[in-house]
């Protein structure tokens, strides 16, 4: 197929040349090669013709929002939704920008994106820099989505050097963004777990302080669905709180996986990673992810919640196993480093052939079907 030949021209040539230059450059150079290419209206016409696929089966409507596919791209590549005209012609099912903050943030102190071949991942240490909620909703609404845009809202990352936030501070950051951004998204996701920021690593793990944030924004007015990303772990107890936290806030209709800070045992790395900061993405964590969905699907009001899979997706089969496990859609990142943007088109051409395989008719049936 065309997009095979593209990813071994990528893996073999594009891959190799990246690989020799800093990781943070590349990524930033890549965001604005987008940005520039999507103001192309030729460039984007033959970025819908090499990368999107288009198939009824696979479509699939979440949160009352309909999904042409179910891979997406997960936040953290493009920050500040500069390059949404190209990603809306790369074939995926739907597109998340940020995180996003109430005001502007720098991040922290670089070097702070880390690629690691042997393992297939990456470690981000990023710290949420982003121009702030008001700027890129500005940005965002002189574009129009072509595929559901996502928003993915986080706390002010002050500095290492800044006094912690109160939580009325927490509070009222999320309630500012989710003001200033709803207007332009199809979908918002609160980021409560963010490993590389001091605020968001273990505030919202303490109870009640969920329920204290949506009561917060239940007071105004909520007109997007809304995720919750959460930290990665498997424990039914927890599960349980988070379920009982929400349950009265009828706006919140699912949960996203976050990266696990640091470096836990069971990622088995098997390399050094001094100097290396930061939380790590790609293939190490994906049967991790793959156990707190099944879990938490397990534990949930199937037909009022949803889960938005990933976590180490770098082909079919990976995307096709958190569906199976209860993922109604699939965000990929690292994928895109390792394998090119052609991963896109070959990943949803590789799903309909597994549900043609496995005789469902649409994607809906498939989605938690390991649990039957």
């Amino acid at each position: 197929m065309e997009n095979d030949r593209l990813g071994r021209i990528y893996e073999s040539f594009a891959r190799p040349a990246l690989f020799r230059l800093d990781p943070e450059a590349v990524h930033h150079g890549t965001v604005r090669a987008c940005q520039v290419a999507g103001a192309v209206p030729g460039l984007t016409r033959l970025a819908g013709k090499l990368f999107d696929f288009s198939a009824n089966e696979l479509q699939i409507e979440v949160a009352g929002i309909p999904f042409p596919n179910p891979i997406g791209l997960a936040a953290g590549w493009d920050k500040n939704g500069l390059a949404l005209r190209m990603l809306d012609q790369l074939g995926f099912g739907f597109v998340e920008i940020g995180s996003v903050s109430a005001s502007r943030s720098l991040g922290n102190l670089k070097p702070r994106l880390f690629r690691v071949p042997s393992a297939q991942a990456i470690i981000v240490n990023y710290g949420l820099p982003n121009d702030g909620a008001a700027k890129i909703a500005s940005r965002l609404k002189h574009n129009i989505p072509k595929v559901p845009r996502g928003v993915n809202l986080v706390t002010t990352n002050r500095g290492p050097t800044a006094a912690p936030s109160s939580p009325d501070e927490i509070f009222e950051d999320y309630a500012t963004s989710v003001s200033l951004v709803q207007g332009h998204a199809s979908y918002l996701t609160l980021n409560l777990s963010c490993p590389n920021a001091n605020d968001g690593k273990d505030f919202f793990a303490q109870p009640n302080h969920i329920h204290e944030l949506l009561s917060r924004l239940a007071s105004g007015s909520i007109t997007v669905p809304i995720f919750l990303k959460l930290p990665p772990v498997d424990s039914p107890k927890e599960h349980d709180r988070w379920l009982c936290e929400v349950d009265e806030f009828d706006f919140v209709k699912g949960f996203v996986f976050n990266l696990a800070p640091g470096k836990p045992a069971w990622l088995h790395l098997g390399i050094d990673t001094t100097g290396m900061p930061g939380a790590v993405a790609g293939a190490p964590v994906r049967q991790h992810h793959n156990r707190c969905i099944e879990r938490l699907y397990s534990r949930m009001n199937r037909k009022r919640y949803t889960i938005i899979g990933g976590g180490g997706v770098f082909n079919a089969d990976h995307a096709w196993e958190k569906i199976q496990l209860g993922a109604s859609l699939v965000q990929i990142y690292t994928a895109l480093i390792y394998h090119g943007p052609s991963v896109t088109r070959r990943m949803n051409e590789g799903l309909l052939e597994k549900m043609r395989q496995f005789g469902f008719r649409n994607l809906a049936e498939a989605v938690g079907s390991k649990h039957d």
